[in-house]
């Protein structure tokens, strides 16, 4: 007996609507016969911002879920790799100041306690570079695989810096031509439930378009984005603010040429600590997409296009900043307090924001569309128990997000501006715990219960001891012989080191190779 269609409109282009209807399309059958038929609509005034964006390692995983091709990616995106962070000044004002959040494991991750004898050393070399050769291959501006390496494998982790335009025109044509995607552009001019009572309380039935007439949907997602059209303006769910946590509500952005198509490409985001807020440095193939998160109640917008026309000028020359005309992004940090209601569930921007620091915007898109899709098929038998599931995961995600960036903040020790001296205050009751614990025990992965975790018990240790978070670690039965392995750890990371140095090409010379010959397709 075949089983009964599902059909899901999405509203709402740009990354989040083409990544989750890309996501679907690919695990279920969109033929005549299949199971899914998947419509997106998206209003044809609406632009996607392009000011360059990073992800994580997921998007591999999910590049190659939905059968895109890496190359592709290299070059219709002018996208670049991205083995991490670095963090300038976020501790203090010395100019010597810097640490790394890398995307590969610590030495011994699953072994030891690397924390716990990399102390002994601490003088001598940051936890970072003690724990992976990443941080230092980045310093050298090296890519993290080889052009035989095959598409999506590696020698080291990483994800991507791409153009956020170029890729959801990707993920358009991909998904149109070779997913079975239906696609209208067209505004959305009325949202239909059933007429008997509020409509909070009914699920949707279908929305109206302005050319294209009625569409009905067993399941709306609502890509929407800040304007937040079905989750936001129809179901009134409230948002939930961080100003109290977390204060940074605009960005000045600029897009930046390199001087030539040689210029060296970064293959970390460079996050650079200022005054009152912080500036994002990502190296796209073609330019570098740079910008100013900060507080407006702390500095004025006048001030904040000053102090990023001065970094863009000590970074990349006068003429760089003159050329480039900033704009500004304003934004609220928070989440929805329900993402998932009746038949309507929020991705992206339309279920919340957090300022851009650690890139999670992505990651959560990918995270909803996954779980969306895994439990697809269980939406015809129990919708109610699957949307609980999801509002309980996700909210604890988002909470997540809020303590991790905190992190980074409430560790500084800049005495600079009352923005610093602020930032170490109003702290999630989780975090403040987690640091008194972190006294006695390095981040562990007993601090994080789920299987899938963010931000791992690593991105927590890789953020606490670059910030110069100490331990006061107690002795234990077979500390000498886990000494012994962790000074092993420490000499094969050099060698590592070594040898990488000798076989990995730059991020730019492996960029302009893959535009030329591609890569291996497994």
């Amino acid at each position: 007996m075949q089983k009964s269609k599902i059909r899901v409109v999405v509203i709402g282009g740009g990354t989040a609507g083409w990544l989750t209807a890309n996501l679907l399309a690919a695990d279920h059958d969109t033929s005549d016969n299949g199971n899914l038929e998947i419509t997106l609509v998206e209003s044809p005034d609406i632009k996607t911002i392009g000011v360059g964006e990073g992800t994580w390692p997921s998007m591999r995983t999910t590049l190659e879920r939905i059968g895109l091709s890496e190359t592709d990616l290299i070059r219709e995106c002018d996208a670049s790799f991205k083995q991490g962070s670095l963090f300038r000044n976020w501790y203090s004002t010395d100019k010597h100041d810097h640490y790394y959040h890398p995307f590969s494991l610590p030495a011994g991750y699953q072994q030891l306690e690397f924390c716990r004898f990399w102390q002994q050393h601490r003088q001598r070399v940051d936890f970072a570079s003690a724990a992976t050769p990443q941080t230092l291959l980045c310093e050298k501006g090296l890519a993290p695989k080889q052009l035989s390496t095959p598409e999506f494998a590696f020698i080291l982790n990483y994800g991507y810096h791409l153009n956020a335009a170029k890729f959801v025109e990707l993920l358009t044509r991909h998904g149109t031509q070779r997913l079975g995607i239906r696609h209208i552009q067209d505004k959305v001019t009325d949202i239909i439930s059933p007429e008997q009572g509020n409509k909070q309380d009914s699920p949707i039935t279908a929305i109206r378009t302005q050319q294209h007439g009625t569409l009905e949907a067993d399941l709306f997602i609502d890509c929407s984005g800040f304007n937040s059209l079905l989750l936001g303006k129809h179901y009134q769910v409230p948002l939930e603010s961080l100003q109290s946590v977390l204060f940074n509500d605009r960005a000045m952005v600029m897009q930046v040429p390199y001087a030539d198509d040689q210029a060296p490409i970064q293959s970390c985001t460079m996050s650079s600590a200022q005054e009152n807020g912080w500036i994002w440095d990502i190296g796209l193939s073609t330019r570098r997409g740079i910008g100013y998160v900060y507080a407006s109640n702390y500095e004025s917008d006048d001030d904040a296009e000053q102090r990023l026309r001065r970094y863009v000028t000590k970074e990349m020359g006068e003429q760089a900043a003159k050329q480039s005309e900033p704009r500004q992004i304003q934004f609220t940090s928070g989440y929805r307090k329900t993402f998932w209601v009746h038949n309507t569930v929020a991705v992206g921007l339309s279920a919340g924001f957090i300022e851009p620091l650690e890139a999670s915007a992505l990651a959560l898109i990918e995270n909803s569309a996954r779980f969306i899709s895994d439990n697809l098929n269980g939406l015809q038998q129990d919708m109610a128990f699957v949307s609980d599931r999801f509002n309980q995961r996700f909210e604890y995600h988002w909470k997540g997000i809020v303590e991790f960036l905190k992190l980074h903040y409430c560790l500084s020790q800049r005495q600079d501006s009352d923005y610093w001296q602020d930032n170490r205050h109003g702290l999630p009751e989780s975090l403040k715990h987690k640091l008194a614990l972190w006294q006695r025990q390095a981040p562990s992965i007993y601090d994080t219960p789920l299987a899938e975790e963010l931000f791992p018990a690593a991105s927590y240790q890789y953020v606490y001891y670059g910030m110069h978070g100490e331990t006061r670690f107690s002795p234990q039965r077979h500390e000498a012989k886990q000494a012994s392995t962790a000074e092993q750890l420490l000499q094969e990371n050099q060698h590592k080191i070594h040898r990488m140095t000798k076989a990995l090409p730059s991020n730019r010379a492996l960029i302009n190779d893959i535009k030329q010959q591609g890569l291996r397709r497994l």
